[in-house]
């Protein structure tokens, strides 16, 4: 329901900020549209990045190396755990004060934002698969399963906080989104997240 409201009024802001673009023409935008914090900054939270995917995790005691005494390791002692489970990751800025800005000088907007993070991971346990290959001497140890799953979303969240496809695919999102945002008021927009260099995602409409 939340991510409905919050299309809807990315939507209508879209719509509002276009149709006053048009109305002004070649005349001047009203500035209190071009810096309207609150709409630039609830269009760059509202633009996340969604992905799903799979994390999985084997833990194993023996090699498979195809010996003799291997061969008698897994026999009576392996103990091999296997576990995928289905995920759902977000990144995206979370804005406040202190991380954001609209610079407006003349025919140029710049929007300082944070650098895109991870903002959430949800693994779907319920849809976890399992497998378990017991030695003949070994037993079932349900805290064995617990730090395997435990180690998994340490070790899968933290590849996805360094995933630099993501993290770049989320900027490239805020980007357009912000590009769309002023594309109809005939400005320059300039775009800086974090300690990046400002880049020009809209140039400078000519008259």
């Amino acid at each position: 329901m939340k991510k409905v409201i919050g299309a809807i009024i990315l939507l209508l802001a879209l719509i509002g900020v276009f149709f006053i673009g048009k109305q002004f023409g070649g005349k001047t935008v009203s500035q209190q549209v071009v810096s309207n914090s609150m709409i630039v900054r609830e269009i760059a939270e509202l633009a996340s990045l969604e992905v799903q995917g799979n994390a999985s995790i084997k833990r194993s005691n023996v090699d498979n190396d195809g010996t003799w005494g291997g061969n008698m390791k897994k026999l009576f002692i392996e103990s091999t755990i296997q576990v995928q489970v289905p995920y759902t990751a977000k990144y995206g800025v979370n804005v406040d004060d202190k991380n954001f800005n609209i610079d407006v000088a003349e025919k140029k907007v710049t929007v300082t934002l944070p650098a895109p993070r991870l903002l959430s991971y949800e693994l779907k346990v319920d849809q976890m698969q399992t497998s378990n290959k017991k030695g003949l001497l070994m037993f079932q140890d349900d805290e064995t399963y617990t730090d395997v799953q435990k180690k998994l979303y340490q070790e899968s969240r933290g590849q996805l906080q360094q995933n630099v496809t993501y993290l770049q695919q989320s900027k490239d999102k805020i980007k357009n989104t912000i590009a769309r945002y002023y594309a109809p008021l005939g400005y320059e927009v300039q775009l800086k997240f974090g300690n990046d260099a400002a880049v020009t995602i809209l140039p400078l409409k000519k008259d």
